[in-house]
């Protein structure tokens, strides 16, 4: 494990000469016991991926930046109050905390700090067995107190002392439960999850922001929909993400086998098998999202048929509330509502009933999205029945060739009027204001339906708009 960083050997004898333990913890130690770091240095070649190190020690804040100085290329410490102090070498960011023995208030996530003098001490308050072991160094000797080895041959998360404990000292734990699940494909040990279920109205006391990170972990994980039912079957979904639970009794119109909960998780996984450059936040969360309207819309229609009538355009709206509420990134709540929004589009295509004007639309409107909302719509057909299926990715099969001929002859990606704003406003002798946008935009729904024209067509165009809308410009449009 040590030959990923050669600089923890470095630091420990540095710490040694001065008298003091340094153990190595956290997410390094567990990766490299399940293969992980093996994993990605062949992801990224022969060349080992740098880790970032975290240690414990028995040495004093003050000491610990003492020994740091000069070894380090940098040093910092905006965590010396919480006894951490941070440094680089050679490229690997070390962060070096004094054995703790905190204690917690109840109210809010924030410890008392309290320094402790044992690494077993320091280890017991950490959230999962799985982050509880660690590596003495120079020494190399493993040190593992509370199981966390067994739990990882097993598969199980579990915590050092009881979970209520754990929890009720931080409840962001519960998320990143969760999230480990989500992450390492593990299981939670039968009493965790049963924490996790009888204590869910804990997550109040966490800000939005925190829960918007371990979630959006969580969704980029090799595990997601592990994630994403634990959060449902303890409820905790309830306080996070609503929306998707209350999709479980939902019958899908598409998919009368499922409801649209399972159908939902099931068009997540098969979006993600269609991606090509690594996990993609927006397409996993519209995935899960896209069908989250259909509570609000369902109706039962004569002959007992369900229908979602505009379940695309209230899921979107919903969408867009939820993700600021977990304070996303505006581009990224932006891009999963138009997502949800589009990905109901495609099913009136039929056999390729639409103009190539509808094409364009489809193309214009899903702008720099348009290869994610290939990989939703895709995604979005969970029925058992073969031929259905087939003849869904036929269809779609014909849309995408129709793009790329469409596009061939036409700037898709750069669909704009065939005359800006200056050009509008010289030919009808118009300031600047909300006319010439008018007119602009009149003259790209002509683009969009008929295709490129030349100017003087473009011209004719316009002046015929304008005498519509009654617009001075003294000049008559061509016979």
């Amino acid at each position: 494990m040590l030959s990923y960083s050669p600089v923890a050997d470095e630091l420990a004898r540095r710490f040694a000469d001065a008298g003091h333990g340094l153990y190595l913890v956290g997410g390094s130690v567990r990766d490299a016991l399940l293969g992980r770091l093996d994993q990605e240095t062949q992801r990224s070649g022969a060349r080992p991926v740098e880790h970032d190190l975290d240690f414990t020690t028995d040495a004093r804040p003050d000491v610990i930046q003492r020994l740091l100085s000069g070894w380090a290329e940098a040093v910092w410490d905006t965590g010396i109050a919480y006894g951490t102090v941070g440094a680089v070498r050679h490229g690997v960011t070390c962060e070096v905390t004094t054995f703790r023995a905190d204690a917690y208030d109840g109210v809010t996530r924030n410890p008392v700090v309290a320094f402790g003098d044992t690494v077993e001490g320091d280890l017991v308050r950490r959230d999962f067995t799985a982050n509880a072991m660690a590596l003495s160094l120079p020494d190399r000797t493993f040190v593992d107190p509370y199981g966390g080895l067994a739990a990882l041959a097993r598969g199980v998360l579990d915590t050092p002392t009881d979970p209520r404990t754990s929890f009720g000292d931080d409840p962001l734990r519960l998320l990143r439960a969760a999230r480990f699940v989500a992450q390492l494909g593990f299981e939670v040990a039968p009493r965790v999850q049963q924490a996790m279920t009888e204590m869910a109205p804990e997550l109040g006391r966490i800000t939005a922001e925190r829960e918007q990170a371990e979630l959006s972990k969580l969704l980029l994980g090799a595990y997601p929909r592990r994630g994403i039912e634990l959060l449902v079957d303890t409820g905790l979904a309830e306080v996070v993400l609503p929306e998707v639970p209350a999709m479980r009794l939902e019958i899908d119109e598409h998919a009368q086998h499922k409801d649209v909960y399972e159908h939902s998780l099931t068009v997540m996984e098969q979006a993600i098998g269609r991606e090509e450059d690594g996990p993609d936040l927006v397409l996993r969360l519209a995935a899960l999202l896209h069908d989250i309207g259909k509570p609000a819309t369902r109706k039962v229609e004569p002959g007992r048929r369900v229908s979602f009538h505009h379940h695309e355009v209230v899921g979107a709206k919903m969408t867009r509330k939820r993700l600021r509420e977990l304070r996303y990134p505006k581009q990224v709540i932006e891009d999963v509502a138009q997502l949800v929004f589009l990905h109901l589009r495609f099913h009136g295509y039929g056999k390729g009933e639409w103009t190539d004007s509808a094409v364009r639309r489809y193309v214009t409107d899903a702008g720099p999205l348009l290869d994610r909302l290939h990989k939703l719509v895709r995604s979005d057909s969970t029925t058992r029945n073969k031929r259905r299926a087939a003849a869904l990715q036929r269809s779609y099969d014909d849309l995408e060739e129709r793009i790329a001929r469409i596009a061939e002859e036409e700037d898709l990606a750069r669909v704009r009027p065939d005359l800006d704003g200056n050009a509008i406003m010289e030919l009808l002798g118009i300031p600047p204001g909300p006319l010439v946008g008018k007119a602009w935009r009149h003259l790209k729904d002509v683009r969009l339906e008929r295709g490129p024209l030349d100017h003087d067509e473009a011209r004719e165009e316009l002046l015929r708009w304008a005498a519509d809308q009654g617009v001075e410009t003294g000049t008559e449009p061509d016979a």
